[in-house]
């Protein structure tokens, strides 16, 4: 697919994405200590069945969803994405700054509703702030994204699983955060729009607006080939033959 198609495909996704999220936000806004669509009922759900390895392993798996692990995923999945040093570096620093920018405005926009967590008996791990969207979830999709990225471009043969591996890693590290009781299923639900919009976003941008050499490795294109000038000489002062017009010399 060409930039422009993925600029398009992009965009699309993202105003979609977009789109459902601020329509969620405002609901969820409305009355922010009440909970939504499945949210009691799947908290009443992991409520009642945790039992202690189930409870130790999520709590494994939330953990990646933050701190260290993330932004190393997203600065190996540039360097993934660059076939040279330039494209490398231009790859990692691109990924880093879709991560840390989107969970700046992700912060904005949980401090801007304001809505509360789950009540406390309820929570099996530790957390912090408001609730909406949850930031585990937002963090993982973001980095999940940018890995299935980077897969699509360098991996042509054998991705599937390793993009799979990532996308349940992503929606895995979300359900957690329900399942130990910290988020309202409508607050990861939140965080995944949010995190497909924002990689919408950035990827339209860069299709659209990021010069192509230092991305894809483009250079000026090669000068046409010059037969050799002692080759030129020969032919030109090469005698004629009358009698030969018309047919080829042998070879």
């Amino acid at each position: 697919m060409n930039r422009k198609g993925v600029a398009e495909l992009a965009g699309s996704a993202a105003v979609g994405a977009w789109t459902a999220f601020g329509v969620l936000a405002l609901f969820v806004a409305g009355k922010k200590d009440s909970p939504r669509f499945l949210d009691h009922g799947l908290l009443a759900w992991s409520a009642g069945h945790r039992p202690k390895m189930a409870v130790a392993v999520a709590r494994g798996l939330t953990a990646t969803g933050t701190g260290v692990v993330p932004y190393a995923l997203v600065v190996l999945a540039g360097l993934l994405a660059g076939r040279t040093r330039r494209q490398r570096l231009v790859g990692a620093l691109l990924a880093a700054a879709c991560l840390v920018t989107g969970q700046s405005v992700r912060y904005d926009v949980m401090e801007l509703i304001g809505r509360t967590r789950p009540p406390y008996a309820d929570w099996q791990t530790h957390a912090s702030g408001w609730s909406f969207p949850s930031g585990h979830a937002t963090t993982a999709a973001l980095t999940a994204g940018l890995v299935i990225l980077a897969l699509c471009l360098r991996a042509p043969h054998g991705r599937l699983p390793l993009c799979l591996a990532a996308a349940c890693w992503g929606a895995g590290v979300g359900l957690t955060r329900v399942f130990l009781g910290v988020h309202w299923f409508t607050d990861v639900l939140g965080g995944w729009l949010f995190a497909v919009g924002w990689l919408g976003a950035w990827l339209c941008a860069a299709a659209r607006w990021l010069p192509a050499r230092p991305v894809t490795g483009a250079g000026a294109p090669r000068p046409a080939l010059i037969p050799d000038q002692a080759d030129v000489t020969l032919e030109k002062h090469a005698p004629q033959d009358p009698h030969s017009r018309g047919r080829s010399r042998p070879a």
